[in-house]
């Protein structure tokens, strides 16, 4: 059974009824991919009701990015949700995905919201850096939707590992009664990992992509096999030698 909420107030009456049952949420942008869906599978195996959040949150988009142009796939989303209910041949169980889609950000921040949930120590390095107020407004999402989800688990991807962590550290600081479930970064054949935004790549792009994987790669053999007095100085070279590459004059760390 799948059903779409798509007011605060709608998912309120429906999560009164829930009591007793185990829940997993998984909170998304939408325009879902074999990423989202794994931690979809995940959360079915493991709890009675699966929610998935679709939501384009525009506190965690930076000004010039791509908040208005960001896919919004509900109908294709939600039908990716109904194969996967057949595919589990969950149809007829007990096993629910409910989809929380709010119809307008009101829904998530109604007038004169002002808070902000911020963990600067975790924030202001690596991806952040380039990304003023990104992960405030990952962070400050992820509480609004955990106060009215109300999950036993929430499953979260490792291609955001940075996200992760400072979603982790919220948790801890603010006790919050949810775990946090960790999952493997879902990739491609070639190696690419699956993203909503690599549908912005041209063919000739997503070839160059490619060196990402298959540098970290080569950085993961080196520190695997290789002492790291050795593995150092190696991994530094690579590391100029990619990041001296023109092409990648949009490159904003490697680290």
């Amino acid at each position: 059974m799948i059903e779409i909420l798509r007011t605060t107030k709608q998912f309120d009456i429906f999560r009164k009824n829930l009591d007793g049952k185990s829940i997993g949420f998984v909170p998304t942008l939408g325009n879902l991919h074999g990423g989202h869906i794994s931690l979809v599978k995940e959360s079915l195996r493991n709890n009675d009701i699966t929610i998935v959040s679709i939501f384009v949150n525009p506190k965690q988009f930076s000004p010039g990015e791509d908040f208005e142009k960001y896919p919004r796939t509900l109908g294709d989303d939600t039908t990716k949700l109904k194969e996967l209910y057949r595919a589990e041949d969950l149809v007829g169980s007990d096993k629910q995905i409910s989809i929380f889609a709010p119809e307008s950000i009101n829904e998530i921040y109604p007038d004169n919201f002002s808070a902000n949930i911020s963990l600067p120590h975790l924030s202001n390095k690596l991806c952040g850096l380039s990304r003023e107020g990104h992960f405030d407004g990952v962070s400050t999402v992820v509480y609004c939707l955990f106060s009215i989800v109300k999950p036993n688990k929430a499953y979260f991807g490792q291609k955001d590992f940075q996200q992760y962590l400072i979603i982790k550290k919220m948790i801890d600081d603010l006790r919050l009664d949810v775990q946090i479930v960790p999952m493997p970064i879902k990739r491609e054949a070639d190696g690419l990992a699956l993203s909503s935004r690599n549908q912005y790549l041209s063919k000739d792009e997503r070839q160059e992509a490619l060196i990402l994987p298959r540098t970290l790669s080569e950085l993961k053999n080196l520190v695997k096999n290789t002492v790291w007095s050795e593995a150092k100085p190696e991994m530094d070279r690579i590391i100029n030698e990619v990041l001296k590459d023109e092409r990648w004059e949009y490159l904003t760390y490697l680290d």
